[in-house]
């Protein structure tokens, strides 16, 4: 059996391979305080001790949820003298110009555990003062005496020359073996001081919570006899091992989500479809990302939290350029103190779950909006559902503050949460210098089906993929993943000839270190290098892709004109004859692992006469009740071609199209609803 697990914050999903490597899927709730419980629950109904394990790859939300909760480890920094203040400082950039009463972020490390050190590195690598290794004796006291349980070293150009990093850690474990320390050298090699600093203290921050909660799984996972082979999403696309995730787990913020944005990638390369909107709404939350020429973009330039009123906290480490939104199934619907409706961020989770659930909610969701206008299958939900209790909920919380009918109520919040993603899809698109039009949806999770068709409709977007196995397509894409790191080292040169052999000796370094750290030999590994470039004199720089690991005349000069018609897409404007500089050298290693493919179904034993289940009320918006058809996902075959209004459904999620829209099954099992005109 090959494994995969996605822990979201409502369900978590499982994908698996049986012994001719067909694929099967299976869904539990999720279980928060001991996430690995629930873990155990779905893997319990189909993995026993006799199991034959190839593989079993995890997903998981803790890293993130740790951030956002505030539930890390107390946290003790220490920087070169002069430099303790950089985590306050910040960036004077702020999101929200016109505030005068904007306050910046709050560090996650006080003042009183942040600790200066005598030494200095310059720009170039450079010792202009060497460590003073009598000061560590005093700060290792001061933070034992206040609770520190892990430890952030972040050294002015410690990404240029890591040696005083390195020596005060080696002090440091003489006199405390057992705390949580992290180098900033060992996070990022990159520069720009305050993300720098700032990323190190956040892994600090999250080590003490991964390292028990992957020692907890991994001990669990022993227990039903998965014991060799585990692997964890990270958040660049690739999979690492539990050990190097104990490490550095702020590579694992984005776990769960980057898996079905590399899913839809690889979907997009079967079907031929290089252009794609990958489109995932949970229970808890939306997320989209943009993929061109086949390509996952992945950014160092990440925040969380971050919106047009908070700067937000940014994390210096590769990741699935992803816009995320708190709108999701269970997203929660209020009138606000303005009379205002809104819906989300706070969300009904898994427990108690939407009012549909019957588990004591009495807060109206976008899930219980769906159910009352007929868009969902009561027959699939695990507990019986009181259609009067969720008009009751919409009715006393929307209904009545606006004066409007129950059925315009459960429209106003899809109408709400709709334009919520909607401006998530521009954000990724549109701001970026992307045609919508130009672009297929994929969409996923148990909602995305459900939003996909009228968000693309809106964006005028010519095909809307819904994948097979669709409501657990992150744990699928997992499957499809393979080994990767990142090396990413600041090198600031120029971009021109002159420089040919200093950036061709980087890339050889990178190469070699690249094969140092990687656990099989050289022969399962292959490259991709990118390059940061940027005019001279600009702030921020522009990632260009290279088909091979050597540099010279020909590619440098593709690669410069590559860089002024990106730069005018990206910023609107490009300056012909101003030298070009390069910022960063990024090198990516994969490893050639045999991840999951795609495989054609067997449509033999389908009769689609019978995929009509019954007839139901639908409630159309301008338009009111309709009847339509109800076809079951599971007796489609390639070839039957549905017309809307109708209602494609599956236990796990629904495709609802409209009129002048048609839906099909293709011969892998993806369902493929073409766009009026289109």
């Amino acid at each position: 059996m090959k494994i995969a697990t996605d822990i979201g914050g409502t369900f978590t999903d499982l994908v698996y391979t049986d012994e001719k490597g067909n694929l099967h899927f299976d869904k539990g709730h999720t279980t928060p305080g001991h996430f690995e419980d629930g873990i155990l629950n779905v893997l319990g109904r189909h993995v026993t001790e006799d199991s034959l394990i190839e593989s079993f790859i995890h997903g998981s939300t803790v890293i993130i949820n740790t951030l956002t909760e505030r539930k890390g480890g107390v946290v003790g920094l220490i920087t070169t003298k002069g430099f303790r203040d950089v985590l306050e400082i910040a960036r004077g950039n702020r999101p929200d110009l016109y505030n005068f009463k904007y306050k910046k972020p709050e560090p996650f490390v006080e003042r009183y555990l942040r600790q200066e050190i005598d030494e200095r590195i310059d720009f170039k690598g450079n010792i202009m003062k060497a460590l003073n290794r009598d000061e560590v004796g005093d700060i290792v006291r001061q933070f034992k005496e206040l609770g520190v349980e892990a430890i952030a070293i972040s050294l002015i150009h410690g990404y240029k020359n890591p040696i005083h990093e390195q020596q005060l850690k080696e002090e440091i474990l003489k006199i405390w073996p057992e705390v949580y320390i992290t180098l900033s050298s060992e996070t990022i090699k990159e520069y720009r001081e305050y993300e720098r600093t700032n990323t190190t203290v956040l892994n600090s921050y999250v080590k003490p919570i991964a390292h028990a909660y992957l020692k907890s799984l991994k001990e669990k996972l022993s227990t039903i006899g998965i014991t060799d082979h585990l692997k964890i999403m990270q958040s660049n696309g690739g999979t690492t091992s539990f050990d190097k995730a104990m490490e550095l787990p702020i590579n694992l913020v984005e776990s769960g989500p980057v898996a079905g944005m590399f899913g839809a990638a690889k979907l997009g390369e079967l079907l031929n479809e290089s252009n794609i909107i990958a489109f995932d709404v949970g229970g808890t939350t939306a997320k989209c990302s943009l993929i061109t020429d086949g390509k996952v973009n992945v950014t160092t330039d990440y925040y969380i939290e971050r919106n047009e009123k908070f700067a937000g906290y940014p994390i210096k480490t590769p990741v699935v350029d992803i816009v995320e939104i708190g709108n999701g199934g269970g997203s929660i619907a209020r009138v606000d103190q303005f009379g205002s409706l809104k819906v989300g961020p706070d969300s009904a989770g898994a427990n108690p779950g939407p009012v549909a659930y019957g588990l004591g909610n009495t807060q109206p969701t976008i899930t219980d909006a769906n159910v009352y206008l007929g868009k969902l299958s009561l027959a699939n939900f695990d507990n019986p559902v009181s259609i009067d209790k969720v008009e009751e909920a919409l009715v006393e919380a929307i209904a009545k503050p606006f004066n409007v009918s129950a059925e315009e109520a459960a429209q106003g919040i899809l109408d709400i949460a709709n334009s919520n993603m909607l401006n998530a899809l521009k954000l990724i698109s549109i701001r970026k210098g992307y045609d919508p039009e130009d672009f297929t949806m994929v969409a996923f999770g148990g909602g995305g089906p459900l939003h996909a068709i009228n968000l693309a409709e809106e964006l005028g977007m010519k095909k809307v993929i819904i994948p097979y196995g669709s409501s657990v397509f992150s744990a699928l894409g997992m499957m499809m993943t393979e080994y990767r790191q990142d090396y990413i080292q600041t090198s600031l040169m120029d971009f021109d000839q002159a420089h040919l052999a200093d950036i061709q000796e980087n890339i050889d370094q990178a190469i070699a270190n690249a094969y140092a750290d990687a656990p099989l030999s050289k022969e399962h590994y292959y490259f991709e290098i990118n390059y940061d470039l940027r005019y001279k004199g600009q702030e921020h720089a522009v990632k260009l892709n290279a088909s091979n690991s050597t540099i010279h005349d020909e590619v440098l000069h593709q690669l410069a004109e590559a860089f002024h018609v990106k730069h005018k897409q990206e910023f609107s404007f490009d300056l012909p004859t101003t030298p070009i500089e390069l910022v960063n050298l990024h090198l990516t290693i994969y490893g050639k692992d045999e991840a999951v493919q795609f495989k054609e179904l067997d449509f033999s034993h389908i009769d689609v006469s019978t995929c009509i289940k019954t007839k139901r009320n639908l409630y159309v918006k301008e338009k009111g009740w309709v009847e339509v058809n109800v076809y079951d996902q599971q007796k489609l075959a390639p070839g039957y071609v549905i017309t809307g209004p109708a209602i494609v459904e599956n236990p796990t999620f629904t495709v609802v199209i409209n009129e002048k829209q048609s839906i099909e099954i293709d011969k892998y099992g993806n369902l493929i609803v073409e766009m009026e005109g289109k």
